[in-house]
């Protein structure tokens, strides 16, 4: 592959991810469900899945 391919393929990845995430916290959402997340500091929360869309400028 070239350099090219190889980052063409990256970002069809990536964004495939970002869509399936999307999906998977909008009907969390609609079913009032929570999302496992760690933060920065390493501490796991348990966040209301419309908490996690409201505060994601890429979710919405």
């Amino acid at each position: 592959m070239t350099e090219k391919e190889i980052r063409e393929l990256s970002e069809k990845i990536k964004r495939g991810l970002e869509i399936a995430e999307k999906r998977m916290l909008q009907e969390k959402a609609l079913r009032g469900e929570d999302v496992i997340v760690c933060g920065d500091d390493n501490i796991i929360r348990r966040i209301p899945a419309k908490e996690v869309i409201a505060n994601n400028p890429i979710f919405q």
